[in-house]
């Protein structure tokens, strides 16, 4: 894992603030059921220094229990800003 030193000030995804941002490069794997510290983590997909990364937004349960729009984030989560949703 490495920190990005240009991370932005909110996530460019969803647009919430975010506790703590990493660059990935290798194989991940995110399970956040019955995390105690994250409620979200947001992916976005970058390229450092001309090799494909991902870079992980981890907000925390504070962060997202309520949206910046005022709406509840408690049952969904909405696609990014100009995306389709994924159909599961």
């Amino acid at each position: 894992m490495d920190v990005p030193e240009d991370a932005p000030a909110v996530c460019p995804v969803c647009e919430t603030a975010y506790e703590s941002v990493s660059r990935h490069d290798a194989g991940l794997m995110v399970n956040l059921l019955d995390n105690e510290r994250y409620r979200r983590v947001c992916f976005e997909p970058v390229s450092y220094e001309g090799t494909p990364h991902v870079r992980f937004y981890h907000h925390t349960h504070g962060q997202v229990g309520s949206r910046h729009d005022g709406r509840d984030d408690s049952a969904a989560v909405d696609a990014a800003p100009g995306t389709d949703p994924v159909s599961w």
